[in-house]
């Protein structure tokens, strides 16, 4: 598992999240799953395109910070 750090603004707020790879998804998991303060608030995985989805959203992330989470994640990754 490989884990990266993201910051992102949105709304005037500027995050910090830890990204978890799991580079041997499984479906008992997101194959990104993302820690605030270290607890999951969230998880995407990708699809044949490689563009992400919401797997979960256990933090009740607002929509805008969840796309510019995926963006990042997409850029960082792909």
């Amino acid at each position: 598992m490989e884990k990266i750090n993201i910051t992102i603004a949105a709304d005037k707020v500027v995050y910090s999240f830890e990204v978890a790879d799991y580079p041997h998804h499984q479906h008992n998991h997101c194959k990104f799953e993302i820690f605030q303060d270290g607890k999951l608030v969230a998880g995407f995985d990708p699809d044949a395109q490689h563009i992400l989805h919401i797997c979960n959203n256990k933090g009740h992330l607002s929509e805008d910070v969840l796309h510019l989470l995926a963006h990042e994640i997409e850029r960082f990754h792909w």
